[in-house]
């Protein structure tokens, strides 16, 4: 099993960005950004910790959108800093990955925020249970722009909770 968790043959592809540059301020697509060790240069949060970075799947935007109600989702409403494509997060959120030029550890799963109900319309934040992403803490800083890849670099990645479902 070990082998199969530290297995992925194909990287991902960051396909959004954004910071917050103010409390509960609209997100701002940015690219390149520089990541920092306490997060993404401009984002108000902008602290060291293992929530320094968030991430979600583009291949979640659709399922949280029809969840929701709604015909399409602009990343941004989701508050989250970086948007990936072509590889499993989920798989990610207790391992290293390089994103960009940056090392960053996966720190666990992103829960949606209260917020979700207000901006996504009732539903919004059920809507995103499951789909919220990951957390990450910045090993190395480093730089991060659109179409830059995503790609694991654990020797072992073995999970803490080999048994999350999906």
């Amino acid at each position: 099993m070990a082998e199969l968790t530290a297995r992925f043959p194909r990287s991902g592809t960051v396909t959004w960005i954004g910071i917050r540059p103010e409390r509960k301020s609209p997100l701002v697509s940015v690219s390149p950004v520089e990541i920092t060790s306490n997060g993404l240069a401009g984002d108000h949060r902008n602290r060291p910790g293992k929530r320094a970075v968030t991430l979600i799947q583009a291949e979640h935007l659709p399922a949280i959108a029809s969840l929701a109600g709604l015909e399409a989702l602009d990343p941004a409403l989701l508050r989250r800093n970086i948007v990936v494509s072509g590889i499993n997060l989920i798989a990610l959120r207790n391992g290293t990955f390089r994103i960009g030029s940056a090392l960053l550890r996966g720190t666990g799963l992103c829960a949606p925020c209260s917020r979700m109900e207000q901006i996504l319309g009732p539903g919004g934040y059920n809507a995103m249970r499951g789909h919220g992403g990951i957390t990450a803490e910045v090993v190395e800083p480093g730089t991060v722009a659109l179409g830059d890849a995503l790609t694991s670099d654990n020797a072992d990645a073995r999970h803490k909770d080999d048994n999350f479902p999906g």
